[in-house]
């Protein structure tokens, strides 16, 4: 008979205390970088990660085929937000800009914290020797009425 893992007690949304356990909602979030919290973002995305794999047929050996690991790579995070008069992402970005030739430009770590509704964080993950590749500023139009964003997209050396 096969044991239950440890996630199955949550399987019916309540712990053995009772408490209700809901999956956490995606629009409460923060982001820091390098210490310091860097505005309220009203999107995130790029958290992910993927192993790559490759295939083997082994000679003589017709009944499956083997699979062996590669290299891990991880997706640029895109943070975007309302376009303020803090524009420490427009100075980050400019500073690597104007670095290629010289090459001297600071990466840096951060996080992404999920919160919960008592703004907690209840998840994060720790980003690491990141810097911005590409800022994207506002869809202008005269006709809109909408807020103008800015968004920055950061390469980075890995997810914890």
């Amino acid at each position: 008979m096969p044991s239950l893992g440890l996630n199955t007690a949550y399987a019916a949304g309540s712990s053995a205390a009772g408490v209700t356990l809901d999956p956490f909602g995606a629009f409460n979030f923060l982001i820091e970088i390098e210490g310091v919290l860097v505005g309220g973002f009203s999107e995130c995305s790029g958290l992910e990660v993927e192993t790559e794999y490759y295939d083997y047929r082994e000679g003589g050996v017709n009944e499956y085929v083997h699979h062996f690991v590669g290299p891990t790579k991880y997706q640029p995070l895109v943070f975007k937000h309302g376009l303020t008069f803090i524009n420490g992402l427009w100075t980050w970005h400019q500073e690597v800009a104007q670095a290629i030739d010289t090459g001297k430009f600071k990466r840096r770590n951060g996080t992404v914290y999920l919160l919960n509704e008592q703004k907690i964080p209840m998840k994060w993950w720790n980003f690491k020797d990141a810097f911005p590749i590409k800022w994207t500023g506002p869809q202008l139009k005269a006709d809109s009425g909408e807020i103008a964003f800015e968004s920055v997209e950061l390469v980075h050396r890995g997810l914890s």
